[in-house]
């Protein structure tokens, strides 16, 4: 734990490399979890009202790991094991639909799992059988919460903020495999599902954060339109790099927006405790047929469980 309070952990995806260029850097810690060290350093800034937010970048300082290769179970055990409550996570993502430009953001309030099954996706395993409510992949009060700061922040830049609010409906985020983009096929397949969006990293991190009772809440940051229109060529990496600058500068509009209030909220409670003590009860293996060493990484994430 640390000797200060860190409510609020912000984690960065592809181009989001760091917050010390608009945030004051504090501190970096090295944290080792029992499910190894996490993909960076845990870098601690401190807002201008002297609130402290740490930030861990998904894919590494130098982009080293790709989205099935993130220490995802670490990334997440370690925010938790700092005391966070709250993870705000930026993602790049490709649109399916056509009213989600380039550049719009979107913040989702569901998800389809097209990963493969390859990627660590929960702190139980055989030994030590829990289980996690997952109807609501992401905090609705935290999803509300970021809409309403949010909803005209993009305007000016003539970007759009698309939400279940704007749209009236759900935002469904597909999390497919990678790291190869969509067939055109697979793209109209997720419109079909009623996907919105689609990005590589959105799971198992939202597993991992309920698991370890976080309100947890994707921003996704629209690149391009995938692989399904056919009026266009199909997505290029060289496409999606040049609309990356653009979208980071648009993330720091966010945060400054929604910060400071989503760390006020959550130190009043009124955020980041939906899943308190929600795990207390899940496991389900008798005590005497437990693993002893799950159970004591288990302990590592909530360390007053008995």
């Amino acid at each position: 734990m640390s000797s200060y309070k860190i409510d609020v952990a912000i984690i960065g995806g592809t181009g989001f490399y760091s917050l010390d260029n608009f945030l004051e850097l504090h501190e970096e810690l090295d944290i080792l979890t029992p499910w190894g060290r996490p993909s960076s350093p845990i870098v601690i800034c401190k807002t201008k009202t002297g609130k402290f937010v740490a930030f861990v970048n998904r894919h590494g300082p130098n982009h080293e790991f790709t989205p099935t290769g993130v220490p995802y179970q670490a990334n997440i055990a370690a925010l938790k094991h700092l005391g966070v409550k709250t993870v705000l996570a930026f993602s790049s993502v490709g649109s399916l639909r056509q009213e989600i430009a380039p550049r719009d953001f979107v913040i989702p309030n569901q998800v389809i799992d097209r990963t493969k099954g390859i990627r660590p996706s929960s702190y139980f395993q055989d030994g030590l059988v829990g289980h996690a409510g997952f109807g609501e992949p992401f905090d609705p009060t935290l999803n509300k919460l970021l809409t309403k700061l949010s909803k005209n922040l993009l305007k000016n830049e003539g970007h759009l903020i698309h939400s279940p609010e704007s749209l009236k409906r759900d935002v469904t985020l597909i999390c497919m495999e990678g790291p190869a983009f969509s067939t055109r096929a697979e793209s109209n397949m997720y419109r079909m599902f009623g996907g919105d969006v689609i990005n590589m990293s959105c799971l198992p991190e939202a597993k991992l954060a309920r698991e370890a009772e976080m309100s947890y809440q994707m921003i996704c940051m629209s690149t391009d339109y995938d692989s399904w229109r056919v009026d266009e060529n199909t997505v290029t990496v060289e496409h999606i790099i040049a609309n990356l600058h653009s979208n980071l500068e648009s993330a720091k509009l966010f945060i400054a927006a929604v910060l400071d209030t989503v760390i006020a909220e959550t130190e009043s409670g009124r955020v980041g405790s939906a899943y308190y003590n929600t795990m207390q009860h899940s496991i389900t293996t008798k005590p005497n047929h437990r693993d002893e060493e799950l159970e004591k990484n288990i302990q590592f994430l909530f360390p007053n469980y008995k």
